[in-house]
């Protein structure tokens, strides 16, 4: 299923510097899915940010809704560690 990027998210997407299609990959694939206010996903994935020179994390913000899942907005940040789930070993 495709999803739906809103114009706010492809606006928002520009001026953060985050490319199109890398958002799409990640969007369409993440490494994480974090659950969110009301209807809304996180979808996360790390990656090396060419601009910034090193690892950083991309969040896309979802809203699902039946079969089909809408980009409300989406950014980078360098705080991995503040966003990212571990795995809890027993």
């Amino acid at each position: 299923m495709k999803p739906i990027i809103t114009d706010h998210t492809r606006f928002e997407a520009q001026r953060r510097q985050i490319d199109l299609e890398l958002m799409l990959s990640i969007v369409e694939d993440p490494q994480q899915k974090v659950p969110s206010k009301g209807n809304r996903v996180v979808f996360q994935s790390k990656y090396y940010d060419k601009i910034n020179g090193k690892e950083m994390l991309l969040r896309a913000i979802v809203e699902l809704a039946g079969d089909t899942f809408k980009v409300i907005s989406v950014y980078k940040t360098s705080k991995i560690d503040k966003y990212w789930i571990r795995e809890e070993r027993e």
